[in-house]
């Protein structure tokens, strides 16, 4: 019998509805030259939830992350957010990308404060709310330090510092714990849930672990090998008040780790 947490989608072209929506894809595909990446791609996603991609390599988890950030056209399809079309980047996402992106020759403090720079904020504002986000992500005291005498777990919570900084709507992270090691991805994984419990806006996660996807997910999106579509729609159902290590060891927890297995393992080389 399948795990009553599990919650599948019908085949094929998937409408996933939610009750406050801010983010919408609707029908997108996407094409590069004869390689069909994304096909039929229908979702939407709520303020206050972690929104997971997952699937086998090459099924279009960051090539969709790309279109809703505006990085990437869509070949036809729309994605909208708060009710507007999306024909570009825009103030009201923000992207935390998987090589940390962050400038060289400025400090901690000024790469965090840097979109708020682009937005006109006066120096001193801009400096208090990067000062806020830095110690939110455990960096208070390295304000001054430029990105190469930082270690890449600190690197990577600059730019999700910076990320929120921007006071952004929704939050697009793309393998943002991918570089780091076992005990500080787990870290990670904690601040993030505490990042989205107080800050209630929406976020897109993509990854490749199972694991890491059910502990931080309200919902899983599964995505077929290419052309990318919607397989499979998970809900966790967490018990959020339990440690970490209870959660971890929880049956039901193992149980939706497992089944997903056995849905992706098909597809593993």
């Amino acid at each position: 019998m399948a795990n009553p947490a599990l919650a599948r989608s019908s085949a094929g072209v998937t409408a996933v509805t939610s009750n406050d929506p801010v983010v919408q894809v609707c029908d997108v595909c996407k094409n590069y030259r004869d390689v069909e990446a994304l096909r039929g791609i229908n979702l939407e996603f709520e303020r206050g939830k972690l929104t997971t991609l997952l699937g086998p390599s090459g099924c279009g988890k960051t090539t969709l992350l790309k279109i809703i950030a505006g990085l990437v056209p869509a070949t036809s399809g729309e994605i909208r957010v708060n009710g507007r079309a999306v024909t570009g980047p825009g103030p009201e996402r923000a992207f935390v990308f998987q090589d940390f992106a962050l400038m060289p020759w400025a400090t901690v403090l000024r790469n965090v404060a840097f979109g708020l720079e682009l937005k006109g904020v006066v120096s001193a504002e801009r400096n208090r709310i990067a000062r806020r986000y830095i110690e939110q992500v455990g960096l208070a005291g390295f304000e001054e330090k430029y990105p190469h005498e930082l270690s890449g777990g600190m690197r990577q919570r600059v730019g999700i510092a910076r990320a929120f900084a921007v006071n952004a709507d929704v939050l697009l992270l793309d393998e943002p714990f991918s570089a780091v090691d076992e005990q500080n991805r787990r870290k990670f994984q904690e601040d993030l849930l505490r990042l989205v419990e107080q800050e209630k806006k929406t976020f897109i996660f993509v990854t490749h672990s199972i694991e890491e996807a059910v502990y931080v997910s309200d919902r899983i999106v599964l995505l077929s090998p290419r052309p990318g579509r919607i397989s499979q729609v998970i809900d966790p159902m967490i018990d959020r008040s339990a440690s970490p290590d209870d959660i971890r060891r929880d049956a039901g927890y193992l149980d939706v780790v497992e089944e997903i297995w056995q849905g992706l393992r098909q597809y593993a080389e």
